[in-house]
């Protein structure tokens, strides 16, 4: 079998495929009732639901499992839960409140960097490094102005889907402690490949995204740290998710959500360490093929699956559609912006932040998962590589 035959899916970040312990439980739930039901079949399905539910409170809750599963309210997505939090109408502290000023950041997905249901003069998108790590200065800024006219609120992809970049959330949160600042962090990227502990990451809430999990689309989540400070509902209708979400629930989705957050909690640890090592080989491998290949973000904190690559001579969608026609599935760009016409707004922020690159060039983004082995990520290489060189002998 040579490489045309066998296709090799290099785009966990955009979706995670269907992992067999989520397809099992979804076929299983299948056929259940509505979960709200009060008859024997209605309870039957709503202990699946609320099995999922303890799942993912146990994904979210650290060591100690400090998040109880009442404060976990399933969503059809990570964009549904950033709408519903990204809202100035919340309870903070059981009382009503009005949200001032929102604060994202440059280079965060859309689902947060647009601003959600703020007016777009309440919203401030603070600058990045070359690294693409927030401007700590520009934040500390804006902390102190936004502060002064009541609550306000930080929301910002807490690892960048396209570059892995996790922000440093320590320093963040040295910022903006004792202050009246909502803390909303995006984990879509991070659940099931680094441990997530909202208690002590000083959130008010957290999203999570069932697919990237390896489990069907249409399930998400947001964990709440406390249900006395959460928005309002974004939608009117019954009482479901204790009247945060209302209509019936997804079910089959949210056991396969639930199935595969039990599938990340056992691999754990472990799973880290394999990413980790696999992407050092991936960059070694890079470097000794291409010189002149940069990583973006290399020099900070990543996701340990993640690869965001820029070569100077060829486009990150030419390489894609090659790639594409050797076998190769990677993206040029997080799979909620691919099909815009333009540069990544990521790439463009690090390059006005000083990075020495051609925004216009864009980068391909390379995600993996648990599966993924040295053997697909060296057949990347020699692949991309292969491109490369031709694009240089054309421009010579």
């Amino acid at each position: 079998m040579n490489d045309r035959d066998e296709r090799l899916y290099l785009d966990h970040n955009a979706s995670a495929p269907l992992i067999p312990e989520a397809r099992d439980a979804a076929i299983a739930a299948l056929a259940l009732a509505n979960p709200s039901s009060t008859h024997r079949e209605g309870r039957a399905a709503r202990a699946v639901c609320e099995d999922a539910r303890r799942s993912l409170a146990r994904l979210v809750g650290g060591k100690a499992e400090t998040i109880a599963s009442e404060n976990l309210v399933f969503t059809s997505g990570a964009t549904e839960a950033a709408n519903q939090l990204l809202s100035p109408r919340w309870l903070i502290d059981g009382e009503p409140a009005d949200i001032r000023h929102l604060a994202v950041i440059e280079t965060d997905h859309p689902a947060t960097r647009e601003g959600g249901h703020f007016d777009p003069a309440a919203v401030t998108r603070l600058p990045v490094d070359r690294d693409g790590v927030v401007d700590l200065g520009a934040l500390a800024e804006w902390t102190a102005l936004a502060s002064e006219s009541g609550p306000a609120m930080l929301a910002f992809s807490w690892a960048n889907s396209e570059t892995g970049v996790i922000q440093p959330l320590a320093a963040i949160r040295g910022i903006i402690e004792d202050k009246p600042i909502r803390l909303v962090l995006d984990a879509a990227q991070i659940g099931g490949r680094l441990p997530i502990d909202l208690a002590a990451s000083g959130a008010d809430a957290i999203i999570l995204s069932g697919h990237k999990l390896g489990s069907l689309k249409g399930a998400g989540a947001i964990a709440l740290k406390t249900l006395s400070t959460r928005p309002f509902a974004l939608h009117r209708g019954g009482g479901q998710e204790r009247g945060m979400r209302p209509g019936t629930e997804a079910l089959p989705a949210i056991a396969s959500f639930g199935a595969a957050a039990k599938v990340a909690i056992e691999r754990g640890a472990m799973s880290a360490q394999g990413f980790q090592s696999k992407r050092a080989l991936l960059e070694d491998e890079i470097a000794a093929a291409l010189p002149d290949a940069v990583i973006l973000g290399k020099d900070a904190e990543r996701l340990p699956n993640t690869v965001a690559i820029m070569h100077p001579d060829i486009k990150a969608e030419t390489a894609q559609i090659a790639l594409d026609l050797a076998g190769i599935a990677v993206s040029a760009g997080s799979a909620c912006t691919s099909g815009k016409v333009g540069p990544s707004h990521v790439v463009a922020a690090m390059a006005k932040a000083g990075l020495a690159i051609d925004p216009g060039l864009g980068a391909i983004r390379v995600s993996f998962g648990a599966e993924t082995d040295e053997t697909a990520l060296r057949r990347f290489v020699s692949q991309y590589a292969r491109l490369a060189r031709r694009a240089s002998a054309r421009a010579a």
